[in-house]
């Protein structure tokens, strides 16, 4: 869509890291029809063309997506640098990415796990980074995690994410002790299970989980919503 097609939004914008089919989606949708512009980030943006049409056609707002390896400091930087250019620092991030190496602790691949590691967490707190000094600044903002079960409840077959997720909720907890008192909502929507839609799991369902966190007030802040 052309960028001068809808005055920017006055509620901002959403920036989320890793928009793709599920979750990804159901959260850009959501985040739409409350009436925020949106910035999709992903390995292959122009899979999201099609999404970015449809839903800035239902909501009216401004949808772009940018090209952004959460894998990789200077990729992800980029795609967060680009979106700022054209639709200001983000009122809300999410980062909602998640690889896995298959395997039990004693036969997964060493670099898999490293790899898995810095795309999980440190590609969490590389974005929170580039956006949590302009929404202190502003004494607002959110910065949203997608968790999962294995964080408390760690399984051998899925080793690898046990401990990313593991690593990333106390990530998100360390990161709302620090900006939780300049107005900064950090949070993560825990989810118990395999995302399926027409289930518990349905990704419309955990999208509503992120929309609440962030109209929640100062003083009322969850670091927790957990989905099961």
């Amino acid at each position: 869509m052309s960028r001068t097609q809808t005055p920017p939004s006055a509620l901002g914008s959403c920036l989320i890291v890793g928009a793709g089919p599920g979750i990804g989606q159901s959260v850009a949708e959501a985040f739409a029809q409350e009436g925020y512009d949106l910035a999709l980030l992903a390995r292959q943006p122009q899979r999201l063309a099609g999404l970015c049409g449809e839903l800035s056609k239902k909501s009216g707002r401004r949808i772009f997506s940018y090209a952004a390896d959460a894998a990789a400091q200077e990729s992800l930087l980029q795609g967060v640098a680009a979106a700022r250019a054209d639709l200001g620092d983000p009122e809300v991030l999410v980062y909602n990415v998640a690889q896995h190496a298959p395997g039990r602790p004693m036969n997964v691949p060493l670099d898999e796990l490293i790899a898995n590691f810095r795309t999980n967490v440190v590609g969490a707190l590389i974005a929170a980074r580039a956006v949590a000094p302009a929404m202190i600044a502003r004494g607002r903002g959110s910065i949203l995690f997608t968790g999962g079960g294995f964080a408390t409840a760690p399984a051998a077959d899925y080793s690898s994410l046990s401990m990313d997720k593991a690593a990333l909720r106390s990530l998100t907890f360390t990161l709302a002790q620090e900006l939780g008192a300049h107005g900064v909502h950090v949070a993560t929507v825990t989810v118990h299970g395999f995302v399926q839609t027409g289930t518990q799991y349905d990704p419309q369902r955990i999208a509503r989980a992120f929309v609440k966190l962030h109209h929640q007030p100062k003083g009322h802040f969850e670091t927790e919503v957990v989905c099961k």
